[in-house]
């Protein structure tokens, strides 16, 4: 069989149906492969970024490996953004890509080049990947194919890259001969496991203000209906992640709202004032916490699951935990399950979690009364609103996807996806495109970019156009880029560089949309929102809809320099932000003001 053949078979048998494919002469030979299979079938992408983005949102939707093949050279190069945002956010993908014949690649390290777009790609995306390399002798394919199976989709999943020469892909091989991988057996041990849930419940009974940190491993664990199961048990407050926020949704009743620098509804007081704090599946990085670690979770003790022991090492924590335990959410979910129902009643806490969550709402009323300019906050609201269950949300990075952050009110059944560790701008439109490939037909797929954002991979206009791929996309066009001029405002004593007008202006989004073929709306203001909205969602067919979201960039609230998370700007008048802390607090030590 030949090899080229025998890689896409691999694929295809691992119920992969769609495989992301950018043409180049060093990968003939494995697309060629796809005229011979009959289980698989290729989308072509415009751009190797924009499929390996799309690769992304498939990987989300269907919770297995996603696969994207590219040329050598600079079909290679241009998957780095890509891989990284599949590392950073841990999810499963395996990128193939060609390479030069063996008998060109260079033979020594000083060497720039021999073959033509010959690029050592194992060698460059080797630290955001976790096994990247360059097969030289077919006898290995079966072991290195179900080796890069294993890895990409096992304890914290991420990206894997094998580079294939031209030579290696026309090679013949015996499958029957050839070993197989055998995985390295696990280092977790359960009896450490039943100490720290043992420990964990001791302290859940002397606890008077509990809460649960949910990160997105809850749902890589395949635990999600145990964490609710959990949550109806114990009855206390969850916190989620934005890797989380389709996880612990604001229609359950211990949704503890949203946290973070960016806290949404609550403003961080609840989880500030937790007094016990169990952490699943999540990182604690700096975007919950700010610039002020020392004060998250200050009266709290901390424990901490993740099946990676190296979010675990306490010199490594940029929040040190009190307990730390390598573990899979669902094993942990599993035990806290078996035990009794603690006799503590929470309710009383929990409805003062909830009465924060209510009372502190992103959403102003005076935003109904924009003139001259759609509101993002009041068009996200409303957006909400008229999503179904079973929908998909995709957000960009930068100040949309703090809007959605803010004003989107999730339900149990949707997808809010993005990525949040490494955060390119242009990611939402591509990722929708691989989101509803992957998704259930009836699903509504949204995606939300800003103008920024989708002038840098506008060319998948083609792509959509091209397999008609269903995506309503909505243009929160505030003509800059609205975070970043927001920033230098409040840094750079009001100077405002390259964020637009001066260094940046968006084109015509309906007219660009148009050269595409591709039909459009537009949204002038908060009255045509909702009638809109509703024609975006219930269009047969891949839509552009921009909204005209005038200069705003006001993206509250937030914490800004070293205050604690809860003490977040807007200021709280001195006596109202006292009387929601329960423990002492150590905020608004003086009235600064942020430059506006």
């Amino acid at each position: 069989m030949k090899l080229a053949d025998y890689v896409v078979q691999f694929f295809a048998d691992k119920g992969v149906p769609e495989i992301f494919v950018v043409y180049g002469a060093a990968n003939g030979d494995l697309v060629d492969a796809f005229t011979r299979i009959e289980n698989t079938n290729y989308v072509c992408p415009m751009h190797e970024q924009g499929g390996g983005f799309a690769a992304e949102g498939y990987a989300k939707i269907t919770g297995k490996a996603s696969v994207m093949l590219t040329t050598s050279g600079p079909g290679a190069q241009n998957l780095t953004t890509s891989i990284a945002n599949f590392f950073y956010d841990s999810v499963p993908g395996i990128f193939l890509t060609g390479q030069v014949d063996s008998r060109y690649l260079k033979t020594a390290e000083d060497i720039r080049q021999r073959g033509f777009q010959e690029t050592p790609i194992a060698e460059i995306v080797g630290p955001i990947t976790k096994y990247a390399k360059m097969i030289t002798d077919p006898s290995t394919i079966r072991m290195e194919l179900e080796k890069a199976w294993h890895l990409a989709n096992s304890g914290r999943p991420g990206p894997v890259l094998l580079d294939f020469p031209i030579n290696i892909q026309k090679a013949e091989v015996e499958l029957e001969s050839q070993p197989g991988y055998q995985p390295e057996v696990s280092e977790i041990k359960d009896e450490e496991i039943d100490e720290v849930v043992s420990a964990f419940l001791r302290d859940l009974e002397s606890a008077e203000r509990p809460g649960i940190l949910v990160g997105g491993g809850v749902r890589t664990a395949g635990a999600i209906d145990k964490l609710i199961e959990l949550g109806h048990k114990l009855g206390v407050p969850m916190f989620p992640t934005w890797n989380a926020l389709d996880i612990v949704t604001d229609d359950l009743p211990f949704f503890g709202g949203r946290i973070g620098t960016y806290g949404g509804r609550g403003r961080n007081f609840a989880i500030q004032n937790c007094d016990l704090i169990l952490g699943l599946g999540t990182r604690v990085s700096g975007r919950l916490f700010g610039s002020n670690n020392e004060s998250f979770l200050r009266a709290a003790k901390k424990y901490l699951v993740n099946i990676d022991k190296t979010s675990l090492r306490p010199e490594d924590q940029e929040v040190e935990f009190d307990v730390n335990i390598q573990a899979d959410a669902a094993d942990i979910l599993d035990r806290l399950l078996s035990h009794p129902v603690s006799n503590r009643d929470f309710s009383d806490w929990l409805e003062w979690t909830k009465a924060r969550v209510d009372k502190y709402d992103p959403v102003l009323s005076e935003y109904d009364h924009a003139e001259g300019f759609c509101h993002p906050y009041k068009f996200i609201r409303i957006l909400s609103e008229e999503m179904a269950k079973g929908d998909i949300l995709v957000g960009d990075c930068g100040g949309n996807i703090v809007t959605i952050a803010h004003a989107f009110m999730s339900k149990m059944g949707q997808r809010m996806i993005t990525n949040n560790g490494n955060s390119p701008m242009g990611f939402s439109f591509c990722g929708a495109m691989g989101a509803k490939l992957a998704a259930n037909p009836a699903s509504n797929v949204v995606c939300i970019i800003g103008d920024g954002g989708f002038t840098m991979n506008t060319q998948e206009l083609q792509t959509i156009h091209n397999y008609n791929i269903g995506v309503k996309t909505f243009i929160m066009n505030n003509h800059c880029y609205g975070i970043t001029r927001q920033f230098q405002r409040t840094r750079f004593e009001g100077r405002e560089e390259a964020c637009g007008p001066k260094g940046y202006s968006p084109p015509d989004f309906v007219r660009v949309a148009e050269a595409y073929d591709v039909p459009t709306l537009e949204i002038h203001n908060n009255g045509e929102a909702r009638g809109k909205i509703r024609e975006v969602l219930e269009h047969d067919g891949p839509i552009v809809c921009v909204i005209d979201c005038g200069d705003w960039d006001q993206y509250e609230p937030r914490v800004f320099g070293s205050r604690p998370i809860e003490d977040m700007w807007p200021l709280l008048p001195r006596d109202e932000f006292q009387k929601n802390m329960i423990i002492p607090p150590v905020g608004q030590k003086d009235q600064d003001v942020v430059t506006e």
